[in-house]
């Protein structure tokens, strides 16, 4: 075997080793896609009843409460950048980052200043890469977010958020995800969290209902009690609780959406490749083989031609 057939040889074997790789990973990502769908279909209804209850007592009640009022002078901003743990997801923590970059420069040009607080090791490195300070990150549950850490993170925001302080109060809170909207179409988002923009359900969860169905549009009726202040001290941290939890749900199946397309595309790539080797290996051995006949040929002619001499 000539050098050329042994470089492409080698070729070939490590792009059908890198082949397998690849198809193991999307067929793992095809399988936890399902899960993470499942899971955020399932806490929607909970998601829906509480954006209900939360907008019913914002709208109809003429209650000034913290988390629902907008300040004058709004100058301190946290926001919230929900990535990936782990790559090979193409363009997806790419795409994610840039929309949260957009979001950051706007508040920059507002005068606001901005506090970050991450999930996932992609969006930690890429911002202690640039020397950005980050107020808390959460690695490791990307793929798989539970209630507790959406409490937790909630917790973290709701901390310093206090629009009447003068100087370390934090006055807006803003969320950056992935909106999951099917296995081909995700896109990257931000949203403010705090003050409370009253929403439709299907607007604040992903898969509600229609934002024009009449299920939707209505209010049932409520009475308060003890008082709407305290409606609101309570439903307003479990509303910021679903909200995370339905973010990062989305996030988490938009994640293994991306790594399946991505995947899927790596593998037709080394399918291509193995085939554009395979026929570089067979070209080369034909003009191997072709050499080795010519050389052949012209051997047995100069020894004719010399025994004729002779």
């Amino acid at each position: 075997m000539g050098a050329q057939q042994r470089v492409f040889k080698q070729k070939i074997r490590s792009t059908q080793s890198l082949r397998k790789i690849f198809k193991a990973m999307e067929l793992i990502a095809a399988s936890r896609i399902q899960k993470a769908i499942a899971r955020s279909q399932a806490a929607s209804p909970y998601a829906n009843a509480l954006t209900r209850a939360v907008s019913a007592v914002a709208s109809e009640s003429n209650v000034d409460h913290v988390l629902t009022t907008e300040s004058d002078n709004v100058k301190h901003a946290a926001v919230l950048v929900i990535g990936p743990d782990r790559g090979f997801a193409g363009a997806y923590s790419a795409n994610l980052l840039r929309e949260a970059e957009e979001l950051i420069r706007l508040l920059h040009n507002e005068g606001k200043s901005v506090d970050l607080f991450t999930v996932g090791g992609k969006a930690k490195n890429y911002y202690t890469f640039r020397d950005r300070k980050i107020e808390k990150s959460w690695t490791g549950i990307s793929e798989n977010p539970t209630a507790e850490v959406a409490r937790e993170i909630g917790e973290a925001l709701l901390e310093n958020f206090d629009p009447e302080a003068e100087n370390s109060g934090v006055d807006e809170i803003y969320i950056v995800f992935t909106k999951f909207v099917s296995s081909v179409t995700h896109d990257p988002e931000y949203r403010r969290l705090l003050p409370l923009e009253v929403v439709d359900a299907d607007e604040a969860t992903t898969g509600g209902q229609s934002a024009g169905s009449t299920d939707a549009s209505a209010f049932p009726l409520y009475e308060f009690e003890p008082s709407a202040e305290a409606v609101l001290d309570a439903l307003l941290p479990r509303y910021i609780d679903s909200r995370i939890l339905s973010a990062l749900l989305s996030a988490s199946a938009s994640e293994q959406a991306s790594r399946q397309a991505a995947m899927k595309t790596a593998t037709d790539n080394a399918d291509d490749l193995i085939k554009t080797y395979t026929r570089l290996a067979n070209t080369a051995r034909q003009a191997e083989i072709t050499q080795e006949l010519t050389e052949i040929v012209g051997g047995a002619d100069a020894l004719a031609a010399s025994a004729a001499g002779d």
